[in-house]
């Protein structure tokens, strides 16, 4: 009977192990987490075909996106709107100096190259760990403050470090022209030849190797270093799902929740916040190390107060706090600054050539003051209709859409069954 009674018992705990198990699939993740993660790594490696849908002869070939220059930077940016969502996002702490940590991991990527070798990945672990060391001393001030006094410290902050990259610290930094790779530089594991210079590579890799595909009037360009760049965004996406779905991120968003609450209970929040600051930092340092990488040049511009409030401006375009919405909001603001600002009047007078002249000329006139140079207005107005109807971003939008299409299947599926009960039981 006791042993009866012991395995009746013991079958529950047995059963949620399994659930559990059952949960937890492949790296760690739940399933639901892994099927994002899979449609996530597609986009990323398809990304040469999905941003090319129009033939290179076509007057639509404008919106083709599928160059390397525009590839790497979605996805460099990617990573940077990733890193701040975790401290914006979980916490609700807004950096508006997030640029900073963004130039330092540059920097020290570009004197990483100039010192030790052109391979880029010493380069870019220089850029997280000095950007880290940067992110604690000055998370370690401005976490002492909450609200809009910590987001004018930071702001503080990332202001100092451009004034001193630009004109105080210019042997570090080269001042207003900035650094890169010269002939004059000594690597210590490189050779540095005429021929090498700006050609950072992976373990022999060339960054700006091409292979270009062409098929009929299509033509799709493979770049080693986007490729590159985005396995270092899909692992930087990966790490952020484990940290969000973690006890520590649970913290963080009892920290955004009820920060005073949670002091009560007689935890404290500090090192939470300081930790997930770091990651932040440190996720911006990659970002700036991978541009060093695709790019062997770095200036103070990249430390501006601009820079700061464009990663703010992706992360609540793509949605805050949700996984994927910082790599859709860079996404979309890095189309728009590369596509978007290259329509000029000739292109509209070609698209519209076929209607009469008068209603040609309004048309160019109505829209001129939204493409080339005012491509911000576009995005401004965009940004707007996000925040009013859309608070949750481009996710929240895309959930909207699921959400009328899962209606009308059920729908269709009630009607079907009464339909199907009608026939079982006429009156």
């Amino acid at each position: 009977m006791t042993d009866q009674t012991t395995d009746t018992t013991a079958r529950p705990y047995k059963t949620a192990d399994s659930a559990k198990k059952t949960r937890s699939r492949m790296l760690g993740l739940t399933s639901r987490d892994l099927l994002l993660f899979v449609i996530v790594a597609a986009l990323t490696m398809l990304a040469p075909f999905i941003l090319n849908p129009f033939p290179t002869n076509s007057g639509l070939a404008q919106f083709n996106g599928g160059y390397p220059d525009l590839m790497q930077r979605f996805v460099i940016f990617g990573i940077f709107a990733i890193g701040f969502n975790i401290l914006f996002g979980l916490t609700g702490y807004l950096s508006f100096g997030h640029a900073a940590f963004l130039g330092v991991g540059s920097y020290a990527a570009i004197w990483m190259m100039k010192l030790l070798t052109l391979n880029v990945i010493p380069a870019i672990i220089m850029g997280v760990v000095f950007a880290g060391l940067f992110a604690l001393v000055v998370g370690f001030v401005s976490l002492r403050r909450s609200g809009i006094y910590f987001s004018i410290l930071t702001l503080a902050f990332a202001q100092m470090s451009y004034a001193l990259a630009y004109s105080v610290l210019t042997p570090i930094t080269g001042g207003e022209t900035g650094l890169q790779l010269k002939s004059t530089d000594t690597p210590l594991l490189s050779n540095l030849s005429a021929t090498e210079i700006g050609r950072a590579n992976l373990f022999g890799i060339d960054m700006r190797a091409s292979y270009e595909m062409s098929v009929g009037n299509w033509l799709f360009t493979f770049n080693a270093g986007y490729y590159i760049a985005a396995a270092f965004m899909l692992l930087s996406f990966y790490i952020a799902i484990r940290l969000f779905r973690s006890p520590f991120g649970m913290m963080l968003r009892a920290v955004k929740s009820n920060q005073q609450r949670m002091n009560y209970t007689g935890l404290n929040s500090r090192p939470y916040t300081l930790a997930a600051f770091v990651i932040s930092g440190m996720y911006a340092g990659l970002a700036g190390g991978l541009m060093v990488a695709m790019d062997t040049q770095v200036g103070p511009e990249r430390m501006f107060w601009t820079a700061s409030g464009e990663v703010v401006l992706m992360t609540i375009l793509g949605g805050a706090g949700t996984l994927i919405g910082p790599v859709l909001g860079a996404g979309m603001i890095k189309y728009m600054e590369n596509i978007v600002s290259k329509i000029n009047d000739s292109i509209l007078h070609q698209w519209f050539a076929f209607m009469p002249d008068g209603i040609e000329d309004a048309l160019v006139f109505v829209i001129h003051p939204f493409i080339g140079k005012g491509w911000h207005l576009t995005l401004g107005l965009l940004f707007m209709l996000v925040v009013i109807f859309l608070p949750g971003g481009l996710v929240e939008g895309g959930q909207r859409i699921a959400a009328v299409f899962r209606r009308k299947e059920t729908k269709a599926t009630s009607v079907e069954s009464d339909a199907a009960k009608q026939q079982q039981h006429p009156e």
